[in-house]
């Protein structure tokens, strides 16, 4: 799971306004974040 802060950070850089979590930018970002974070695992136990 990806960390608050990292989320918070993520949301922050992608945002349109202030408190935006549902654009597109935001959603595709919080997933990229989520399959860079689980990259490694995959690539370990392919």
């Amino acid at each position: 799971m990806i960390a608050a802060s990292k989320k918070a950070e993520v949301v922050k850089d992608n945002a349109r306004a202030a408190n935006d979590t549902g654009s597109p930018e935001v959603q595709v970002a919080l997933l990229t974040a989520r399959i860079n974070e689980l990259t490694p695992h995959f690539k370990q136990h392919a």
